[in-house]
């Protein structure tokens, strides 16, 4: 089983375009553990929109851009659903996600269209060259973004709400800002995607939140996440390295495309079994060295004990 140079590199290709959409997910899931289901239809929404839009002649720069929109607009609504209406946050994401399906089928109009023939991001520029530079400006930006006062005032709110609203912080605007801007990213990664594989369809957005988790689940687990630039980094690197491992295991005989979801979740599975799994075997390891080093001692007192009735 080894897999061509051609499918590494797409591999690497749609790993940096899907790096956009885990940076939204570690946004709500890291920083403001918020689980956020409203991912599933808003990638689908910034592919509709982007779609749409290049379709009826708009510049491909607009469409990308108007797709960011409706993504946070969708992230607001979300937000608003859990702040204002006192819903719970994986039900809002949830009502969110179905009213979306609707929404989206609305605004293409069909199930699915194509872009075939039309002039897109991709058409005039390589995205293996042009897209690292791209990721890795919006990750320094995101981190830059996250060390303002705002910025902080994000990060607290995830990690002790009721602290930071005792230093005047409004959290509810914080919480609907966080998910805005992620919900953003995710349609701008489904924006991006839908012009690199050529069309948009109503159920493209199934699954991605388990994408954009295995994603910042490998990158923490392989990389490390000690410091916000470290866990922006990791997150970039983990969608990549999840498309990588996609692609092996695509190249499995006995298994089809149609078990692309079946291995996500399995690599999600083992991405979240493996640090549980790592420390229960330093931790026995631990035990197995006390307990030597006891017996030693033991040994150690006894020959001490009878050296001394010896002795006497």
């Amino acid at each position: 089983m080894i897999i061509s140079v051609d499918s590494l590199l797409g591999a690497v290709e749609m790993g940096l375009i899907f790096a956009f959409m885990a940076l939204g997910v570690y946004i709500t899931f890291r920083i403001l553990d918020f689980p956020d289901l409203t991912v599933d239809g808003s990638y689908t929404t910034g592919g509709a929109i982007a779609a749409v839009m290049i379709t009826n002649g708009f510049s491909p720069w607009l469409a990308t851009l108007a797709a960011v929109a409706g993504g946070m607009l969708a992230g607001t609504c979300t937000g608003l659903l859990h702040t204002k209406g006192k819903i719970n946050g994986l039900l809002s994401g949830i009502l969110m996600m179905i009213a979306l399906y609707s929404i989206n089928l609305r605004i293409m109009g069909k199930p699915n269209l194509s872009l075939m023939g039309e002039d897109t991001l991709f058409s005039s520029m390589n995205p293996l060259l042009v897209m690292p530079f791209v990721v890795l400006l919006l990750k320094l930006l995101m981190d830059l973004f996250l060390r303002t006062d705002l910025g902080l005032a994000l990060r607290a709110t995830g990690d002790n709400a009721r602290m930071i609203r005792s230093f005047g912080v409004n959290t509810d605007n914080t919480t609907i800002l966080g998910i805005a801007l992620s919900n953003g990213l995710v349609a701008l990664s489904g924006a991006l995607v839908a012009q690199y594989s050529t069309f948009a369809d109503i159920s493209m957005g199934i699954g991605m939140i388990v994408i954009g988790l295995a994603s910042v689940i490998i990158g923490e687990a392989i990389f490390g996440a000690r410091n916000v630039f470290r866990a922006t980094l990791a997150v970039v690197l983990g969608s990549i390295v999840y498309r990588i491992v996609v692609a092996i295991a695509l190249r499995v005989s006995w298994l089809d495309a149609s078990d692309l979801k079946l291995i996500t979740a399995i690599i999600v599975i083992v991405a979240l079994v493996f640090p549980s799994f790592q420390r229960f075997l330093k931790q026995k390891s631990s035990a197995r060295k006390r307990t030597a080093e006891l017996a030693e001692h033991a040994l150690v007192r006894k020959k001490g004990g009878a050296a001394d009735a010896k002795a006497r």
